[in-house]
């Protein structure tokens, strides 16, 4: 799978990737291979949202309670997408980031994922 952004701070590293979906069978497949591929990852964080049914969800994946997923679902609701969804994969650094730094990082991951994303424009 191709990520779409990469940003390391206080050695976690933050890897976003991002894409077209039309289904939640479609979203669960993309969370399964990514846990196939990233299996040493600590968090394996998303968010999506689809037109049709009107759909949406954030997944915190055991980082603090609204650090990770709805820093993520805000992105896309700000860039107004729909039938995307936004996977932000972290490995651990060793060094806590705190609440704050933790959602400015998942946000960050997920613009950048976006920004390079080809099929971004839905």
């Amino acid at each position: 799978m191709q990520i779409n952004c990469e940003i390391e701070n206080k050695k976690s590293r933050f890897l976003g990737f991002v894409f077209k979906v039309e289904s939640v069978s479609q979203i669960k497949n993309y969370l399964e291979q990514l846990k196939i591929e990233h299996k040493k990852a600590t968090h394996i964080c998303y968010a999506y949202i689809l037109s049709s049914p009107n759909l949406e969800k954030c997944f915190d994946d055991k980082e603090p309670s609204g650090t990770a997923g709805k820093p993520i679902l805000n992105v896309l609701h700000k860039q107004n997408k729909s039938n995307i969804v936004a996977f932000v994969v972290r490995y651990f650094g060793g060094v806590k980031l705190g609440a704050g730094n933790l959602t400015r990082m998942y946000s960050k991951c997920t613009s950048g994922a976006l920004l390079n994303f080809k099929d971004a424009n839905t």
